[in-house]
């Protein structure tokens, strides 16, 4: 079955770093675009960064920047690499995969920025 697996979130200053990955397993990583979500308290789910099989990457206006995704095909992984962490990048952090037109999710990674 599909599998999704956030790690790598916690605790870190405004202007700080972080990088999350996701670890997959049960579908063809290399043939599906890759996405990574966050959902903050009160507010809905919204779009961070996505990844195509071919490796083009979009990004939503609040993150363009300061944040990159990448994918590594040989070990089924996506990452999101986050810099100059502000306070409303606060959230859960999801990775998400379409697939014949069913959305997967992972469990989630909650990223605090706060001094």
């Amino acid at each position: 079955q599909v599998q999704l697996v956030e790690s790598g979130g916690g605790l870190v200053q405004p202007g700080g770093s972080l990088r999350l990955s996701c670890a997959t397993s049960g579908f063809i990583f290399s043939g599906n675009t890759m996405d990574w979500y966050r959902q903050a308290p009160g507010k809905q789910r919204e779009l961070v960064a996505s990844i195509s099989r071919t490796g083009s990457t979009t990004y939503g206006d609040s993150v363009k920047g300061r944040f990159t995704i990448s994918r590594d095909n040989a070990v089924n992984m996506v990452y999101l690499q986050m810099n100059s962490l502000k306070p409303e990048d606060t959230a859960v952090y999801y990775c998400k995969v379409r697939i014949w037109g069913d959305d997967y999710w992972g469990q989630g990674a909650q990223v605090t920025v706060s001094s």
